[in-house]
């Protein structure tokens, strides 16, 4: 099992809980940080043992606060944007290229976000691309760039994939005056469920369990399709879709469906 310093990782029953571990500041990224969760995401790719992952942060506070301005080569970041490379401002090198999962992991399981606090500004790179989120009662969400005097740019363009253009400009515009609450993240889609925070652990370990009980290539490819219905057109996405049919279906996983239907044996459902 990988070993980290700014991250905890463990595994069991086919789900990996990767923690976001600096809550002395709010599980804000700092360079070590941002390595890790990109090299967590390559080595999730090839872990079979794996088919689902729950993402959260350290204590009670905060999920995820951004950059941590205060760190070592950060902080100038922070002050004067990602670092520039050549005379001209058209290569930019942006430390948040290494967290998306999908953009910077290339990692098409199923990832569950679990919001146990604050959750800004960087943040957006991590739950712009996840497939599920929950949040405990007290998450809040809001990007305070502009406060700041930076332009919120690449986090809002994450966030229009999962929330109305309204809401991302008015949070992305006021900065950091205004906060959304659970509730009105769950109202407009953000979040998929909202719980108590002692029951947060407990509401993704239910999830992640049950899609990782499901055969994993037809899962991993039900992941691949939802994305390609986001970023293609409808029509270039139905036509990739019919390779990702036939190759997310394998033999093996009908057997195994099938061999569960004859069986009698259900998954116990729940309604939400």
């Amino acid at each position: 099992m990988p070993e980290y310093e700014t991250l905890d990782y463990t595994e069991r029953d086919g789900v990996a809980w990767l923690t976001l571990n600096r809550p002395d500041v709010h599980n804000a990224f700092d360079a070590l940080m941002m390595n890790e969760i990109h090299q967590c995401w390559r080595d999730l790719r090839a872990n079979d043992d794996v088919r689902a992952i729950v993402l959260t942060g350290a204590g009670d506070k905060a999920f995820c606060t951004g950059l941590d301005r205060t760190a070592a080569g950060i902080g100038e970041a922070a002050t004067h944007g990602p670092g520039q490379r050549g005379a001209t401002p058209l290569h930019l090198d942006d430390p948040g290229d290494l967290l998306p999962p999908k953009t910077a992991g290339q990692l098409w399981k199923p990832v569950i976000a679990a919001v146990n606090g604050m959750a800004c500004g960087g943040a957006f790179y991590l739950l712009g691309e996840v497939e599920i989120i929950i949040a405990a009662e007290h998450a809040t969400f809001f990007d305070p760039h502009t406060t700041f005097g930076m332009a919120a740019v690449l986090e809002p363009m994450f966030m229009l994939k999962r929330m109305p253009l309204g809401e991302v400009a008015r949070m992305s515009l006021l900065g950091s005056t205004e906060r959304m609450s659970a509730q009105r993240a769950h109202q407009i889609g953000l979040v998929q469920e909202v719980v108590p925070a002692a029951d947060l652990h407990n509401a993704a370990e239910r999830v992640a369990t049950a899609i990782a009980a499901h055969p994993a290539l037809a899962v991993q490819a039900t992941v691949r399709a939802l994305w390609y219905g986001q970023e293609l057109g409808l029509r270039q996405a139905l036509d990739v879709g019919k390779s990702l049919v036939m190759l997310g279906t394998d033999e093996r996983s009908l057997a195994e469906g099938q061999a569960r239907f004859k069986s009698g044996a259900r998954q116990e459902w729940w309604l939400r």
